[in-house]
């Protein structure tokens, strides 16, 4: 065999074997993740309700939580810059400012328009925003002081 066909035999082995192999191994302990089988399973349903329960939970506590809870979540992307309470940073300070101020800058980003030297970091920041993620988020930034 030629080096060519080996490495290219070797790095079909790599690039399936691996994610295969990630698959089945849980990164913090090394166990298989399904060795919670039979009773150990049947007991862990009893206990959650199972996974259909946990993700009906889960968006039933989307659904009833407020625009600025719901924007809390997003605004986990902007504590770098921004800081954990709007005080500023790298970024200017966001607490203190209307929501209405902070949604219209966000779209001025989304638009690609420059409003500071800092412009640029922002462009791609606000285009992965939806507009009810810019709603969100101004109602939780508003609501910082």
């Amino acid at each position: 065999m030629s080096s060519n066909t080996i490495s290219l035999v070797l790095f079909a082995c790599f690039a399936f074997g691996l994610p295969v192999w990630a698959m089945q191994t849980n990164q913090f302990d090394g166990r298989n993740i399904h060795g919670c089988t039979g009773e150990c399973y049947e007991r862990w349903k009893e206990q959650t309700g199972g996974v259909v329960m946990l993700a009906e939970a889960k968006a039933a506590a989307k659904a009833a939580a407020s625009p600025a809870e719901l924007g809390q979540a997003t605004y986990a992307g902007c504590v770098a810059c921004h800081g954990a309470q709007g005080e500023g940073g790298v970024g200017p300070r966001l607490a203190g400012q209307s929501g209405t101020d902070i949604a219209t800058k966000l779209l001025q980003y989304q638009a690609g328009e420059t409003i500071g030297s800092q412009s640029a970091l922002m462009w791609s920041q606000a285009a992965q925003l939806s507009s009810k993620d810019i709603d969100n988020l101004a109602a939780f930034i508003e609501s910082l002081e």
